[in-house]
């Protein structure tokens, strides 16, 4: 299957990587948010001759991520979700007989190894976003690489971050070869916003939103702890702005039609607000943003 890849940076090295992995089992690939490593790197591998038929399992941290990163590869493919590109996480699930590309949680691949050892149909196993770094992650890979091991010689796996040593990664893969994408950079002006003590979140976010609206064009994301502060800072958000500035939230338990939106690039001659908890810090790219608002805060377990 020949698809015609957008010209993002990881772009560049997709042949240094179908070369490495012609003589090794096992590949580290490096590039910042926004490269495109996270859908070009699964349809450029469709093509690659080892694949033989065989699937390719796509590891996201998030459900987000998961649902975004197959939405978008089944656009670029001219397709639905389902067919060739597909995606399983718990309670939801978007495959069929012709998907070829399964993009999954973290969780859900622990189980899918343990169901069955080989991986039979699978031909390659990509760890995205390594660099999140979960228990869920870790497991998976070390189960990943006991079955290259033991059991599946002809398994590829390879591991994706943007921030990462690389090095440390590669060793654990036996020495595998390293892939570095350089992205693109921009000009940033950081600036701080003081907040007083017994000042809420909200109220500071609020305060800094209204301002950069006013003084700067493009869409906006705000980085804030959680649901309850993102729910309260858009109340306070209401009626501030004209037809032409949408609010919206953006985390894990909104309806797939909610997060869709929040990911949607704003419509021409319009202008975004993304309340946002930190899994768009890495996990996706919203198109458009020009303005990070980020609380400094994050909730934790």
């Amino acid at each position: 299957m020949t698809v015609e890849l957008p010209s993002l940076p990881v772009r560049e090295i997709l042949p240094a990587l179908a070369e490495a992995l012609e003589t090794s089992p096992s590949a580290v690939l490096s590039a910042p948010p926004g490269a495109g490593k996270t859908t070009l790197v699964p349809l450029f591998l469709l093509d690659q001759p080892w694949l033989n038929g065989g699937k390719i399992i796509l590891l996201e941290p998030r459900r987000l991520a998961a649902r975004a990163a197959a939405g978008r590869m089944a656009e670029l493919l001219g397709e639905k979700v389902g067919e060739t590109v597909g995606y399983r996480m718990r309670l939801d699930n978007r495959v069929s007989a012709k998907t070829r590309i399964e993009v999954v949680t973290e969780g859900v691949f622990t189980r899918m190894i343990l169901d069955d050892p080989e991986l039979a149909g699978v031909s390659a196993v990509l760890f995205d976003e390594f660099h999140e770094r979960s228990l869920d992650a870790d497991f998976g890979l070390a189960l990943a690489l006991d079955v290259q091991s033991a059991l599946r010689d002809d398994l590829k796996i390879i591991v994706m971050s943007a921030t990462l040593d690389v090095e440390r990664v590669a060793g654990l893969l036996g020495d595998a070869p390293v892939l570095q994408s350089e992205g693109r950079s921009y000009p940033v002006d950081v600036r701080y916003e003081s907040r007083n003590s017994d000042e809420r979140v909200e109220d500071a976010v609020v305060r800094t939103i209204i301002e950069a609206h006013r003084s700067d064009a493009g869409s906006i994301l705000a980085f804030l702890p959680g649901q309850a502060e993102i729910t309260r800072t858009a109340e306070r958000l209401a009626g501030r702005f004209d037809q032409n500035t949408m609010i919206v939230p953006l985390y894990g338990n909104l309806s797939q039609k909610d997060q869709d939106a929040a990911i949607r690039p704003a419509p021409k001659g319009t202008r975004k607000i993304v309340l946002a908890t930190s899994i768009a810090e890495t996990s996706i790219t919203i198109d458009g943003v020009r303005i990070i608002v980020d609380s400094g805060l994050q909730r934790l377990a």
